[in-house]
């Protein structure tokens, strides 16, 4: 069973590999049709498929490796963007993207994380888990952003900070803590947009906005689902047992108030095709810049102050 949750897209890889194996041996007009069925079948199979994921095979489809990342979603979506290297301190953490470009003709600030695609890249980027220096360059930018009057777009997608000795050893925790109070306090629009994997602190540090949105297949937690059940179960194969008690998915974390607005994806998630994403991101992200250009500063930090503040909240039953 765990397997066969596992490997869901099957159905859908065997039904590309037929229309590929198709598309390679001439055949007319009847073949033309025969791949025309196919494909249709194969759209409708993607719907059905993505229409029922469960929390953990959402958890697997934000960590697929063909998603766009912030870079591919900067290409989409903005020009002349002139990236930041470096925190002024140590290093430049390449896994973290930012710097300044132009959004509808306007000028904006851009910070996201970035996975590798190839194995290099991966291993250049830190697979997305960004060390301090990562944070300090966001904070930069954070702070220009602010002199300079620039709205701020953030993309989230990362399993988390990294926890390794050298990143402790320079501030990983001080540098977080920093991050989430600078980009409390900035009096500039805020869209945040989580488009993958928003892995605790880690994501956090970057996601303090007026509005959050989230993709409809990408998941947003205090931890990952193997990392819950390795300390409640210790155990990492009730991680589908996790992933549900911890309601990480965009349809949960919005009834709890932590996001604003789910930005629907294709069939077959953002990685089937980038580019449609990116153009129904798109619309998300001008109504939300819109709406917020509309509001004085001091009131933007006011309402984003209290915005977090309410999160969290419960109520204590009476008995009698």
């Amino acid at each position: 069973m765990a397997a066969e949750e596992d490997d869901f897209e099957r159905p859908l890889r065997e039904l590309e590999k037929k229309i590929e194996e198709l598309s390679g041996v001439p055949g007319g007009d009847d073949r033309a049709d025969e791949i025309e069925r196919l494909e249709r079948r194969l759209q409708a199979l993607r719907q059905e498929v993505y229409a029922r994921l469960s929390p953990w095979q959402r958890a697997l489809v934000a960590r697929h490796p063909k998603r766009p990342y912030t870079l591919d979603y900067i290409g989409f979506l903005f020009t002349d963007f002139v990236e930041i290297q470096g925190d002024r301190k140590y290093a430049d953490d390449p896994a973290i993207v930012a710097g300044f470009a132009t959004y509808k003709g306007a000028p904006v600030a851009l910070i996201g994380h970035q996975k590798g695609r190839d194995t290099r890249e991966k291993v250049r980027r830190n697979f997305g888990m960004p060390r301090p220096e990562g944070y300090r360059k966001a904070v930069r930018v954070m702070e220009m952003a602010e002199k300079f009057r620039r709205p701020l777009f953030t993309f989230v997608d990362t399993p988390g900070a990294y926890p390794g000795k050298g990143a402790e050893e320079r501030g990983q925790a001080e540098a977080i803590a920093v991050s989430l109070r600078t980009m409390a306090q900035l009096s500039v629009p805020t869209v945040v947009t989580v488009t993958g994997e928003g892995g605790s602190g880690g994501a956090l540090a970057i996601a303090i906005g007026d509005r959050v949105l989230m993709l409809e297949h990408a998941v947003y937690s205090v931890i990952s689902p193997e990392g819950c059940a390795a300390i409640l179960w210790s155990d990492q194969g009730k991680s589908r047992e996790a992933a549900r008690a911890m309601r990480i998915t965009a349809p949960d974390l919005k009834d709890l108030e932590i996001i604003d607005a789910i930005v629907p994806e294709p069939a077959g998630g953002a990685q089937a095709d980038p580019a449609r994403q990116a153009q129904i991101l798109d619309g998300h992200l001008m109504a939300a810049l819109e709406e917020l250009r509309s509001v004085p500063p001091s009131e933007l930090v006011e309402t984003r102050y209290q915005k977090f503040r309410r999160m969290g909240t419960f109520g204590q039953a009476k008995f009698f």
